[in-house]
């Protein structure tokens, strides 16, 4: 006798209503999620030949603005999230869980909460305001209150990534080496930090897109000066009402930096895993 292999068997589910039910939300769910990108191309396509109240020097102004501060706020990330990553991931100290708690806080703040914080804290009367004055520091309105805002909100994402290949990384392994008689810093430099430079790399890029599209923060710390504090997103704001043009270019700007951050970091992530037994072995 022949016996025949059900599609289930093969664990390809049989077709039914259900199957046929789930098929059909997640066409619908696809559609849902694509086409509101591809208005915006479209939309984009119809206006951007239209002369309007933004001019050409504002729009590279705002992207100018968008790019420096972003950067500068990548390499403080990667200064303070390195260090807390580390330190959250090896160290031992008491209140550790409350602690991480503040740590991933602004991952599900909402934006202008967190820039309500940042100016209770860094304003004029805020609770580190009085004291800055007196050194003659002015941190709200400014481009240093930018870049504030975009490390604010976008650390955590950085931290997490690292944080997590961290926890991975076999103990046997930093003992090994340490026996071996490398200090934390050669252990650091040497093992840790190779092993872990693609969730350094996906991390960064995950806070800099993060960073990029910031936009509650900073206008509620930073405030929305042409010049000055207008990044890219606010700029997006400004131009809703006087130039849909502009309006449409820059958010479709933003939307393209997003999509190829997001196809790195896809990539990054299948790279990792794909050797990741190798790497650790």
């Amino acid at each position: 006798m022949s016996s025949s292999k059900s599609p289930s068997s093969k664990g390809v589910p049989q077709r039914d209503g259900f199957t046929m039910l789930i098929g059909i939300v997640s066409v619908l769910a696809l559609l849902f999620f694509i086409l509101p990108n591809a208005a915006l191309a479209i939309r984009t396509g119809q206006l951007y030949t239209e002369q309007g109240a933004i001019t050409l020097d504002a729009f590279v102004s705002s992207l100018s603005l968008s790019v420096l501060t972003s950067l500068a706020s990548l390499a403080l990330i990667f200064l303070i999230g390195t260090a807390i990553a580390y330190s959250f991931t090896y160290f031992q100290f008491p209140f550790k869980s409350l602690l991480s708690v503040f740590i991933e806080m602004p991952l599900v703040m909402p934006p202008v909460v967190a820039g309500l914080a940042l100016l209770a804290t860094f304003g004029r009367r805020g609770l580190l305001g009085e004291t800055l004055q007196v050194a003659g520091i002015s941190i709200p309105f400014t481009p240093l209150a930018v870049i504030i805002a975009q490390v604010f909100v976008a650390a955590p994402f950085y931290i997490r990534s690292l944080q997590s290949r961290l926890a991975v990384i076999p103990r046997d392994l930093l003992e090994s080496a340490q026996m071996d008689g490398s200090t934390p810093y050669q252990v650091f430099r040497g093992i840790l930090l190779p092993l872990s430079r693609r969730a350094i790399l996906s991390g960064l890029l995950l806070a800099w897109a993060r960073a990029l599209g910031e936009f509650g923060a900073t206008i509620l710390f930073a405030g929305n000066l042409a010049g000055s504090t207008r990044t890219m997103p606010l700029l997006v704001y400004t131009a809703l009402e006087r130039d849909l043009g502009a309006t449409y270019l820059s958010a479709t700007v933003l939307l393209v930096l997003a999509g190829l951050v997001f196809f790195a970091v896809r990539l990054l992530t299948q790279l990792d895993a794909g050797d990741e037994d190798l790497s650790l072995r």
